[in-house]
This record gives C-alpha cells, sequence and structure tokens, in this order.
C-alpha cells in the first residue's frame, strides 16, 4: 500500500471512492466545525467557507489536507441533512418537479496556501408520488444525505436531468478536485498498470 499524500477532511465513503479512483493514497478523518449558516451569507460564501475550516481544522503541516462541502439550496434555503423522516419527506415534496442547485466547495491547505474550487451543478427531479417518497425513506439511503437523497443510488431515479457535475453532487466534483491537486503537486491517474 502507498504511503498518503494527503489528508482528506471527510469520513464521507462517496469522497473516498472518487478521491481513490484518481489514484491519489491519501488518509482520512472526519473534520469537526459548527455548520451553521453564517447571518446574510450567501450559499457560495458558506460552501466555500466550511470546505476551508474542515481543510484548516484537520492541517497539521505533514501532508496537504483537502476538505469539501456539499449543499442543497432550493429558492435560496439550504437543505441540509434530514434529521426525521417528516423532515426529509418535506424536502423530497420541496424539490418534486423542480430545479435545484446543488454546490460543492474543495479546498485545498498545502505549503502555506490555502486554495478553494466551487462547482454548481443544477438538478431536476421529476415529480415524485408521496408513497414512493415514503419508500424511499424506508430504505433508509436518504438518512445522513444533504436535499434527504443520493444520486448515486436510488434517488437517481428521481432525477429528470443535471447541468454541472455529477460528482459534485455526489460530494467531490472531480474536475475542480484535480485542478487543485495538480497545483499542489500531486499526481492524479499517476499509477501505472503494474501497480
Amino acid at each position: 500500500m502507498d504511503l498518503p499524500v494527503l489528508h482528506l477532511a471527510s469520513s464521507s465513503p462517496r469522497r473516498r471512492e472518487i478521491l481513490a479512483a484518481l489514484g491519489v493514497p491519501f488518509s482520512y478523518a472526519g473534520a469537526d466545525i459548527d455548520e451553521s449558516r453564517l447571518p446574510a451569507e450567501s450559499v457560495a460564501n458558506m460552501v466555500s467557507r466550511l470546505a476551508r475550516e474542515k481543510a484548516q481544522a484537520s492541517y497539521t503541516g505533514s501532508l496537504p489536507v483537502l476538505g469539501a462541502d456539499t449543499i442543497v439550496v432550493l429558492d435560496n434555503f439550504v437543505f441540509g441533512k434530514p434529521t426525521s423522516r417528516d423532515e426529509g419527506l418535506r424536502m423530497l415534496g420541496a424539490l418534486s418537479g423542480r430545479v435545484h442547485r446543488v454546490l460543492t466547495a474543495v479546498a485545498l491547505v498545502f505549503d502555506g496556501r490555502l486554495e478553494v474550487a466551487l462547482s454548481n451543478t443544477k438538478v431536476k427531479f421529476r415529480d415524485i408520488d408521496p408513497d414512493e417518497a415514503d419508500a424511499y425513506w424506508q430504505s433508509g439511503e436518504p438518512e445522513g444525505k444533504a436535499g434527504s437523497y443520493a444520486i448515486q443510488g436510488l434517488g437517481g431515479v428521481f432525477v429528470e436531468s443535471l447541468t454541472g457535475s455529477y460528482s459534485g453532487v455526489v460530494g467531490l466534483p472531480v474536475f475542480e478536485t484535480a485542478k487543485l491537486l495538480r497545483r499542489a503537486g500531486i499526481a492524479v491517474l499517476a499509477r501505472t498498470k503494474d501497480d
């Protein structure tokens, strides 16, 4: 196993899968920060700040640290992770038949520098029948997911169209992440067939 060249400030299995697919050896652990929205803070500023704070909270100086944050936004209202069945079903009902945005920011701390990139994706849901939303909730997938759905899982059945970054909706936009890693001198897709 290769020694890590990066630390991921997240315990998200989805982010780990995406980063591993890029061929980057990394360590990981969640970063414990307050994820509340500040008064009058725009959604873009919020998600970028949270990604920065996660990266900075985990930085020790030994490895570059990648932080990320994803939010689901409808009419400038942030849909976080549902705390109950009722809240999850309300979120799915609000998203039903509408276009929402998914913003994912990635931040990289390295060599005394901090760089941030932002992915902004439009997702259109088809109409969701309330019984179908309830069956989806019962699957357990929406729990712990921003906006009460996972596009890479069963939640993908609700997605009529997407404009932007699919990987950004999953939680780690590949294009923006790879660009930041290259700036820090971290090779992406560097493994050979012999590895």
